[in-house]
């Protein structure tokens, strides 16, 4: 039975090949090269559609790594409606590409950020008049010596308006021959390719952020007063902002709108303005990495926005400070001053900050453990022999902690409710073992506005956004991958965070001051 069914399948091929055969010689030849001139032109034809179609696919992937930021993937995740509704400001392209940031959804493993990050120097501070000049002295060094880019009018020259303990050293950039690599260049480093920018920075943002990074600068200063950390201030070619032409009466350091330039090493300072900016908390000022063609042989330094309104008083009298000590400032907590507009009573204690803006602090300053605010003794965590605290003694002085004076606690004279961040130090270094709690100690409640956006799991993807804005910063972390090992750092403390946030109670709130 199968036999005879498999002959009836072969039956028609046994038959062609038999009429084959029979063929002559010659005419058997011209249908074998007929069938391979066919099938050689069916084989070319595959490969120039395959070709073709490879490159159309590669020339596509070249367009859209072209375009540089600002729509992300965000896979199937759908964006987030209070993002769709916030305003924000209309900005004119620099250029006509945008980038497309394909965040991952799983990370397999924690970056080593000892590894791949490059190191801080741990010795940022010098408390000593002595000391504190030696910076900004060798900056000004560094200046003088670029004979074919500085003018040789290094003046001394003292304040009339102040008293005479301000000392004002400036030099004049002459324009013809200024080659800071941002000026010349008519791209801005301020990356910002579609019609918006990210919706947590406002217009005036942005604005600050052109101009600490394109702006030219016309002459460089150097303001030293007292015992504090000299300022390397430069003014640069645009009109002073309302704020500061206020103040400029009241303060020779700026004639006009000026940028602080900090040193290499003190990069926190531009990650903690886009942290604070995406956690909606407003309370830093604009900062930006740029080099300078004749300062710090071109590396990048932090920029951040000058603001006069810091120093009412003018330079002499230093900044508008809360002068609070650790014992006072718990007291505070306790009371809840100036909760629902209400008036503290003479005796409670109470400073003229808000009580919310003690939990803004907290939150703020525990994601990046900056300590040099309400711990700067480190008392809450193991200090390093190398850290500020232990070289300069101030250790030692946890043994009475409710009598160590908090520090660089900043707000503006028109403006005694709300803090102002500065100085914004923090450290990716330390491990989750070793985290300051001391922080977080008699805070009772969150704000909520930055709480979800920890729980929203969504931080990386609008740090992301944010800190591409700033070429500079982000190629001096090691582009996308260097970013993301110090976005791992936030996001485990974030995760810390919330823990502890449930642990011990503590109300999420909104905070509407």
């Amino acid at each position: 039975m199968g036999k005879s069914r498999s002959h009836w399948l072969c039956f028609p091929f046994f038959k062609l090949t038999g009429s084959f055969r029979r063929f002559r010689l010659s005419r058997r030849s011209l249908i074998i090269a007929s069938l391979c001139v066919v099938y050689l032109l069916f084989v070319v034809s595959q490969v120039g559609y395959t070709q073709q179609h490879r490159d159309r696919r590669t020339d596509q992937d070249k367009y859209r790594h072209a375009r540089g930021l600002y729509n992300l993937d965000f896979g199937d995740e759908p964006p987030d409606p209070a993002d769709l509704q916030t305003g924000a400001n209309s900005v004119v392209p620099t250029r006509s590409n945008v980038v497309y940031i394909t965040l991952k959804s799983k990370r397999q493993k924690p970056a080593n950020i000892r590894g791949t990050i490059r190191p801080k120097l741990r010795r940022k501070v010098r408390k000593s008049k002595s000391a504190s000049s030696d910076f900004t002295q060798n900056k000004l060094g560094t200046l003088q010596r670029d004979a074919g880019q500085i003018k040789r009018n290094f003046a001394r020259k003292t304040s009339r308006g102040e008293p005479g303990d301000v000392d004002y050293k400036s030099l004049d950039i002459i324009p013809q021959s200024h080659t800071d690599a941002h000026a010349d260049s008519h791209i801005s480093s301020i990356r910002i390719y579609s019609q918006r920018a990210p919706p947590w920075l406002s217009p005036q943002d942005v604005k600050a952020m052109r101009f600490l990074a394109d702006a030219k600068v016309l002459r460089m200063k150097e303001v030293s007063h007292g015992d504090s950390p000299s300022l390397l201030i430069f003014e640069g070619e645009s009109g002073g902002s309302a704020t500061n032409q206020k103040h400029i009466k009241l303060s020779n350091a700026c004639g006009g709108q000026c940028g602080v330039i900090s040193s290499p090493v003190d990069t926190t300072e531009v990650f903690a303005f886009h942290l604070d900016r995406v956690l909606g908390l407003n309370r830093t000022l604009p900062a930006v990495s740029r080099k300078f063609g004749f300062l710090h042989d071109g590396q990048p330094c932090p920029v951040v926005s000058w603001d006069a309104s810091l120093y009412p008083e003018g330079l002499a009298a230093g900044l508008s400070t809360v002068r609070l000590t650790w014992g006072e400032y718990q007291s505070s907590l306790k009371q809840r001053c100036w909760l629902k507009n209400s008036s503290p009573k003479p005796d409670s204690g109470c400073s003229s900050v808000h009580h919310y803006e003690w939990s803004t602090l907290a939150l703020f300053d525990f994601l990046l453990q900056i300590n040099n605010r309400l711990d700067q003794s480190c008392c809450g965590f193991r200090p390093r022999r190398v850290d500020v605290c232990v070289e300069l003694g101030h250790h030692a002085d946890c043994r009475d902690q409710n009598h160590i004076q908090l520090t660089n606690i900043i707000h503006r004279a028109h403006d005694p409710r709300h803090l102002v961040f500065t100085n914004n130090k923090g450290f990716f270094d330390r491990n989750e073992d070793n985290l300051d709690f001391r922080l977080l100690e008699g805070i009772k409640e969150l704000p909520e506005q930055a709480v979800s956006v920890l729980k929203s799991r969504r931080l990386r993807e609008k740090l992301l956004q944010s800190l591409f804005l700033d070429q500079t910063y982000w190629e001096s972390q090691g582009g996308r991958q260097g970013i993301d090992k110090l976005i791992d750092v936030i996001e485990r403390r974030a995760s810390v965070l919330l823990t502890y946030i449930n642990a011990h109670g503590i109300k999420v709130i909104t905070m509407n001051v």
